[in-house]
């Protein structure tokens, strides 16, 4: 039996979550990149005695479009998995359902769902340095208790049919301090950069801020200005320290 984490985490903040989670069940994990653009998960292929651990972000209430369908078409041969997904403080809505509808799709027995905070990827004022100790120490509780467990989830919070998706929005452009190393567009996960011009396609981004991140350069940056509106419109929301959830 391993311990599979099937993760899709473009800045970090999930991936550090997911691996509190999957870390707490075994020290080696398999770990399934659905943020690779290349990769053929219809070759991947779980065994039913695996544990397995499915992570995504919540980009504003849903679950990444390009996540679910990746993990589509996983066949997950009946394995029972824990649900993930993590926010930025504000709120999760209609990610975890969503979630869950796919991975029943691929053939999935749900057994948990978590609900975490970890840092904000575009606004990291909210949630700032998360997870922390505490998270952690919650979230290995969690895990503890979901251990061993075999039977399916009672009930897992959100809607049917989902919320409205919104657009990318808030797309990353490249500046005058770019070198043009093309890891920005080699690692984008929907492939929205053109690796001459370095530009991203707007029709295509996710807002994911992969790029932002990655760039050793610190030469892509979104509108400041358009930041410092959506920070403030979600400033109450996420005023307030918001805890991990389990859903079991």
């Amino acid at each position: 039996m391993n311990t599979v984490e099937i993760i899709f985490s473009p800045t970090g903040g999930t991936e550090k979550v997911a691996h509190i989670l999957g870390g707490h069940w075994s020290e080696n994990t398999v770990k399934i990149d659905l943020s690779d653009s290349k990769a053929d998960f219809s070759k991947c292929v779980i065994d039913k005695e695996d544990q397995v651990l499915i992570a995504m972000p919540s980009f504003g209430g849903r679950a990444p479009a390009v996540a679910i369908e990746r993990l589509k078409q996983i066949a997950g041969n009946g394995a029972k998995c824990t649900l993930v997904c993590v926010y930025g403080n504000r709120a999760y809505e209609d990610t975890l359902v969503e979630m869950e509808d796919a991975a029943k799709e691929s053939g999935f027995q749900v057994v948990a769902a978590v609900a975490a905070v970890a840092e904000h990827s575009i606004m990291p004022q909210y949630a700032a340095g998360r997870p922390d100790a505490s998270d952690k120490k919650q979230l290995e509780q969690f895990a503890e208790r979901i251990a061993g467990k075999t039977e399916a989830v009672v009930s897992i919070p959100g809607n049917r049919p989902y919320k409205k998706a919104g657009g990318a929005g808030l797309v990353p452009k490249v500046g005058k301090s770019c070198t043009k190393c093309g890891l920005c567009a080699e690692n984008c996960p929907v492939q929205a950069i053109d690796p001459a011009s370095f530009t991203a396609d707007a029709k295509k981004c996710i807002s994911c801020m992969r790029c932002v991140k990655q760039c050793p350069e610190k030469a892509r940056n979104v509108n400041g200005a358009m930041v410092s509106i959506a920070a403030m419109a979600i400033k109450k929301a996420c005023s307030v320290r918001k805890e991990n959830e389990l859903y079991m």
